[in-house]
């Protein structure tokens, strides 16, 4: 039987290889070689692997809460809870993660339709080249001299 662990990772990677229709060690190949060739596969490839640290990590601090538990008495100390803490936080961190994953996998997702994410897309390829607003004042030109201009000035 699996894991949590090897639940998450095995299933995202199996979405995202469904996904792209090939291995996911083909597709980190592929956007290694040519990553602007498909921007959304290289973002893809970049979170997973955000994700598998992440999943690292947890996997870390859960053997080391272990370890702690196995050698503490009844009661826990606050370095048994620290530990604790860094396992919830994990779990955070790898939730997270996965769910941007899954949220770049799904091409229904909030925020992936209508005029935000057409406005998103434009900003993304770099269409705007200056600021959206003029941002200095325009230079004014100096009004030609008057016929006292040469006298000074009158109180």
């Amino acid at each position: 039987m699996l894991d949590d662990a090897d639940d998450v990772m095995g299933v995202i990677t199996g979405q995202i290889e469904t996904r792209f229709d090939m291995s996911f060690a083909e597709l980190q190949e592929a956007v290694t070689a040519a990553p602007q060739a498909n921007r959304e596969a290289t973002e893809i490839v970049h979170w997973h692997g955000m994700l598998a640290e992440s999943q690292h990590i947890l996997e870390r601090a859960e053997d080391q809460l272990v370890a702690e538990l196995e050698s503490q008495p009844d009661e826990l100390d606050d370095q048994a809870m620290e530990r604790a803490h860094r396992v919830n936080a994990a779990v955070t961190a790898r939730d997270g993660r996965a769910m941007v994953v899954r949220w770049l996998l799904d091409p229904a997702a909030v925020g992936k339709q209508g005029l935000a994410a057409e406005r998103l897309a434009r900003l993304s390829r770099g269409a705007r080249q200056g600021p959206a607003v003029q941002t200095s004042a325009p230079a004014r030109t100096a009004p030609a001299p008057g016929p006292g201009a040469a006298r000074g000035v009158r109180r």
